[in-house]
């Protein structure tokens, strides 16, 4: 089968999943009358982001798009974590740029042109020269 993505198997969205759906758990329960449970819930739900974001950079959260069928294992680490991955808000908060993959259907980027020199109509000659 092509074009299979596979994405959000990982132990990363899966965790993460957990943690958000127990904060909310806890915010519903706050809802209800318990007091503190709103603002519990939603630090749970923050903690969420935070554990889901270190597993991610630990190579347990994949990037989105085709992978080879070697890397859909739950249990499979990312290769290309430390490096980080292109496009990714995460690993770009990090500190981690990544490598563009290039696929060879897009063209090559053109250069970007050279600076255009534009003279002065209201200079002197002098100002020119200097």
């Amino acid at each position: 089968m092509s074009g299979q993505h596979d994405e959000g198997h990982t132990v990363a969205g899966w965790v993460g999943c957990a943690v958000a759906t127990a904060g909310a758990a806890v915010t519903g329960v706050g809802l209800c009358g318990w007091g503190p449970g709103i603002w519990s819930g939603l630090g749970v739900m923050a903690l969420a982001v935070l554990v889901t974001w270190g597993l991610h950079l630990a190579g347990w959260g994949k990037p989105p798009g085709p992978r080879s069928a070697d890397q859909w294992g739950l249990r499979v680490r990312d290769r290309a974590a430390p490096e980080g991955h292109a496009g990714c808000l995460g690993c770009r908060l990090a500190g981690r740029r990544g490598v563009p993959v290039r696929t060879g259907a897009e063209p090559e980027p053109e250069p970007e042109p050279a600076p255009a020199v534009i003279a002065s109509r209201t200079g002197s000659p002098a100002d020119l020269s200097s």
